[in-house]
């Protein structure tokens, strides 16, 4: 499907009107777009929300590829506009993504060309369900970030985007990391490592593993900041094997290697940035109503060419959770923190976010993609 026919698809969209948790109605001719390349707002745009007091306010998680399972979905077409999401869906995409999130095949649905659409837009339904048990935390959440496509899932709720165009993009960018996947035999591995544990140093020795093999500019590097002491590495396969192959000596505790087609975020996927660049080049993109945090450094996202160039940076960059965590809980002492809702399948995020601070994870719920 091409981007003409995506945005007759962004029509349909807008028809959802206001209250929606997702702001997939927004004509974005009522709501001015900043071009500005600096961090100052214009006269004329829609200010953000009004602080809330830390204990008042909430804040939404979106989760990332490797979240999701056959039935994902299930009982969530009863809320507001997800039926109507997985409708856009279908055109956007070519094919049936409510079928193949209620009923597989999981071999289809594990695929990163369908797991990264069906994550964006499953976490965007449990959005839904959560504006209509809890509005209030809607109405309240001052803050969103997204781990990895989740990116694209927070943009959509803060604003930044429109849901059909950001789905697009979010086809285009699986299509082409699918892609530079397959232009090499890599992956990643997911390790917990011990205090002392040196985790570029291994991927120093690693690579210079690969290179014995005379395999030509080896790539072996940090892909994934979770918590303390907890990465992801990715790179080559022979790269990752000798990690797993000298673990004892590297001192790491344990490590898995994740059901994952490639190396995201190494230069591996150096592929895929320019395909991601021009789509976004495309699409409309404002700046968030809400503070929206980047995973190539944790930091807010300030305006629309910021957003652009942090999308694509992100494909060859580390994903800095770890980081972006700190940003967004850190406060003074005594200060309440912010209730936090976890969107989407898994747990994931919430696993992490009780590693790394386990006073912000007391106020964590986990909306569920599936209903009981």
């Amino acid at each position: 499907m091409n981007l003409s026919v995506t945005l007759m698809c962004c029509n349909r969209a807008r028809l959802f009107r206001n209250k929606s948790a997702l702001y997939l109605c927004r004509r974005l001719s009522d709501v001015p777009i900043s071009s500005s390349d600096d961090s100052q707002s214009s006269p004329d745009e829609k200010p953000r929300r009004t602080r809330r007091a830390p204990g008042k306010a909430s804040v939404l998680l979106f989760p990332g590829q490797g979240s999701q399972f056959v039935g994902m979905g299930k009982g969530l077409l009863k809320y507001g506009n997800v039926k109507d999401m997985f409708a856009v869906a279908e055109k956007v995409l070519g094919y049936d993504l409510l079928s193949l999130c209620l009923n597989g095949p999981e071999k289809d649905l594990m695929k990163t060309v369908h797991c990264q659409p069906a994550v964006f837009v499953c976490s965007l339904a449990a959005v839904e369900r959560l504006n209509h048990e809890n509005p209030a935390a809607i109405e309240s959440c001052v803050t969103a970030a997204g781990f990895s496509v989740g990116e694209f899932a927070a943009l959509v709720f803060s604003g930044a985007m429109n849901f059909a165009e950001a789905l697009f993009a979010v086809k285009v960018r699986a299509e082409a990391m699918q892609k530079a996947s397959d232009l090499v035999s890599s992956g990643m591995l997911s390790v917990i490592g011990r205090p002392q544990a040196n985790y570029k140093h291994a991927c120093v020795q690693a690579r210079e593993h690969c290179l014995s093999l005379d395999i030509q500019e080896p790539v072996c590097a940090i892909a994934n900041y979770l918590f303390p002491d907890g990465r992801v590495i990715a790179g080559h396969k022979e790269a990752l094997d000798f990690l797993q192959n000298h673990s004892r000596e590297l001192n790491f505790i344990g490590t898995r290697l994740l059901p994952v087609s490639g190396a995201f975020h190494t230069a591996l996927m150096e592929p895929a940035v320019e395909p991601l660049r021009d789509v976004l080049t495309k699409i409309e993109v404002r700046r968030p109503e809400i503070s929206v945090h980047s995973n190539v450094d944790g930091k807010r996202y300030m305006h629309d060419k910021h957003i652009r160039n942090q999308l694509a940076k992100q494909l060859v960059s580390p994903v800095k959770w770890e980081q972006t965590l700190h940003e967004i809980y850190e406060r003074a002492q005594g200060q309440e923190f912010p209730h936090t809702y976890e969107v989407g399948p898994g747990r994931q995020l919430g696993s992490t976010l009780q590693k790394c601070n386990m006073k912000a994870f007391k106020n964590y719920t986990h909306v569920d993609v599936v209903l009981p």
